[in-house]
């Protein structure tokens, strides 16, 4: 359980709704190749150079429309550089084909804990939720409803059983299974933002209530036409080693300090700025265990 807690954490760095670096299939073909913007035809001209998903809303998508575009935008100012992007679709081979081969680099939003980069400070924390229409009067927040028995329930599957999400773990191991529909959290990449279909299924009504990581459901929430209501995800403890609450931090390659120290301090300083931007995008933000992990900037071990 330890080791499948390690790959959630590392599979969920998105949000999502999704990622999987190491794990997932590839991405089809027009949308794996890493393509630059236009600073490869310029190597020495200064730039905050960024790698990132270009179908990937709430976080980022080539119309810089993502929280995470604009975050680069806020940060890149700080550096006197215009941003540039390396676009690729967050699958297996992401870090290794973008910022390890220095393509770029940044990325904005990973996990605190992932191993594959050095990481800022935190910027934010969010968590799974629930997500119902409004008009069905669902007020579940616990994983441990007895509710979520009668009801049919969406959950983001990463692959087999074996790397599937917090929730679906969670549900499965109280004998709730024939109820649960499964959304793939690649889904189709030939359409616009593919993980949101399991918001979108909440919508139609072709489930009761879905289990999400929180940007992904409180941006599209948001959007959608029928009223949704998004509650954070609770009683989650007894399910430990599982983890259902993530810090987000921007990542940058193993050995590049100074330019993670240069980020911690901008993220220090316009922390209130950020915050106003993640709301802004419905994301569900929760207290850190350790607020003041948040306040502060310890050193890196």
């Amino acid at each position: 359980m330890a080791e499948n807690n390690a790959l959630t954490a590392s599979v969920f760095w998105r949000a999502v709704a999704a990622i999987a670096l190491a794990l997932g299939s590839a991405a089809p073909a027009r949308a794996a190749a890493a393509t630059d913007n236009g600073w490869q035809t310029e190597p020495d001209k200064p730039a905050f150079r960024v790698c990132a998903d270009p179908n990937n809303l709430p976080f980022s998508n080539e119309a810089l429309a993502g929280f995470e575009n604009k975050l680069a935008d806020l940060v890149a100012a700080e550096f006197h550089e215009p941003v540039a992007y390396v676009w690729h679709a967050q699958r297996r081979g992401f870090i290794r084909e973008t910022l390890n081969a220095k393509r770029c680099d940044v990325v904005m939003g990973v996990p605190s804990a992932y191993d594959l980069v050095e990481t800022t400070r935190p910027y934010y924390r969010s968590s799974y939720v629930f997500v119902s229409r409004v008009d069905r009067n669902i007020d579940i927040q616990s994983i441990k409803d007895p509710r979520l028995h009668d009801l049919k329930v969406g959950v983001q599957l990463i692959g087999d059983d074996g790397f599937n999400t917090p929730p679906a773990h969670a549900l499965a191991e109280q004998g709730i299974v024939d109820n649960v529909v499964g959304f793939p959290v690649y889904g189709d990449y030939r359409r616009p933002n593919p993980p949101a279909a399991i918001v979108e299924a909440v919508e139609r009504g072709d489930v009761d209530i879905a289990a999400v990581w929180g940007p992904l459901a409180g941006y599209f929430a948001r959007q959608s036409p029928v009223p949704l209501t998004v509650k954070t995800m609770t009683d989650t403890e007894s399910f430990r080693p599982l983890l259902f609450q993530f810090d987000i931090a921007i990542g940058v390659r193993k050995g590049d300090d100074e330019r993670r120290a240069r980020l911690d301090a901008i993220l220090a300083e316009k922390r209130p700025e950020i915050e106003a931007l993640l709301k802004s995008y419905g994301i569900p933000l929760v207290a850190a265990p350790d607020q003041s992990a948040l306040e502060t900037n310890p050193p890196k071990q």
